[in-house]
């Protein structure tokens, strides 16, 4: 069983820059997408550039900044429950009540949003409690099962296929809806079918164990104090990088051929390894890096109002019921619209932090924990 090793968890600057970063992608990519908009309708405004924007960013940022933040809440339950057992305080039931009302933040986000994750997460996230108690060998065991994409290692050896078409022809019907619904409409059927679209989705794209591998890590992480730059620590993120990069340019040139539904998710999974190793490398490595990352760690406290603002900001702007931008921008043009989403949220955070010390929603989030 873990106990503690009452070490002092102080603020962790590169995991706020880290979920900064997190949050700025996912609204980047949610503008390509238009917000879960796949229209077959012509589009006015497109670039040249647009397939090549489209598939860079695919690349860097699909799935991966998910993961990241996935990671990033492993950290955090560790920090606090780490911080409750020095105190001999047990937080499991304290935990579980925390994510009952990340719950209901997401039920609200979807309304706006069918593509919400915070459901998804306070469900994950429930899933640490039990594990949480475990030593780190068998948590390693874990990480690692949850790693090789059991389901789709599963399928590809027994010749097992899952059937999809409930997800896409629950994705047809929302996608309709966006393009020419009311908000009302819209907003019941994201309450309605949104928990159970994102729960197919991640078994379509891999997710379902990847996701729960990245909350595990991230708990994992935090006991061993990685994110610290600690005895070797630096010199293991450096490591860690070389190794990841050498995975995805082999996989890179190689391709994934027939391997493709097992391989993609460990690719992009190896993508993600390397974006966080290289963030951290450098923020310890180099003071010119971190002076420029400290700009978003800010952004990355008010992570879950900056996500809850980029649902309503977002969707207004490109679904049919706001300014229906679906249908002008191409990807290049959108991604310029969620490059502004992102200012203009950063500029609100500068505003809110000059007289408070979390965001609005982080703030309430506490207060109704400790409630």
């Amino acid at each position: 069983m873990y106990r503690t090793r009452n070490l002092p968890n102080t603020r962790i600057d590169v995991a706020d820059a880290l979920r900064g970063i997190a949050v700025a992608g996912i609204i980047l990519y949610h503008s390509v997408e238009h917000f879960d908009i796949f229209t077959k309708k012509p589009i006015l405004y497109t670039l040249p550039c647009d397939q090549l924007v489209g598939d860079v960013l695919a690349w860097l940022l699909s799935g991966k900044m998910y993961g990241i933040f996935a990671m990033l809440f492993g950290l955090s339950f560790f920090i606090m429950n780490d911080n409750q057992q020095q105190k001999h305080r047990n937080f499991s039931g304290r935990f579980a009540w925390r994510m009952c009302l990340l719950f209901v933040f997401g039920v609200i986000n979807v309304t706006f949003y069918d593509g919400d994750i915070l459901m998804l997460y306070a469900v994950y996230g429930l899933l640490l409690i039990p594990i949480s108690y475990l030593p780190s060998r068998a948590v390693w065991c874990i990480i690692a099962l949850l790693a090789i994409q059991p389901v789709e290692l599963f399928c590809l050896l027994t010749g097992t296929t899952i059937d999809h078409t409930t997800l896409f022809e629950m994705y047809n019907k929302t996608i309709s809806l966006h393009e020419d619904g009311t908000f009302w409409e819209n907003a019941l059927n994201n309450l309605r079918y949104g928990f159970e679209l994102n729960l197919r989705f991640n078994v379509f794209s891999g997710r379902l164990t990847q996701l729960l591998c990245l909350f595990i890590l991230g708990m994992q992480l935090g006991r061993h104090r990685f994110f610290y730059n600690e005895g070797r620590n630096l010199r293991l993120w450096h490591t860690i990088l070389g190794v990841s990069a050498v995975v995805v340019i082999v996989l890179s040139i190689t391709g994934l051929g027939d391997l493709s539904p097992w391989l993609t998710p460990i690719y992009n999974l190896f993508i993600l390894i390397m974006i966080t190793s290289a963030v951290v490398s450098a923020w310890y490595a180099y003071e010119g890096v971190r002076n420029a990352l400290r700009h978003l760690c800010f952004f990355g406290r008010m992570s879950l109002t900056n996500y809850l603002l980029q649902s309503i900001i977002g969707s207004f702007i490109f679904c049919g019921y706001g300014l229906a931008c679906y249908r002008l921008l191409g990807t290049t043009y959108a991604v310029l619209v969620g490059a502004a989403i992102v200012i203009a949220l950063y500029a609100f955070g500068r505003y809110w932090f000059k007289s408070h010390p979390r965001g609005p929603l982080e703030g309430l989030w506490r207060k109704l924990t400790w409630i």
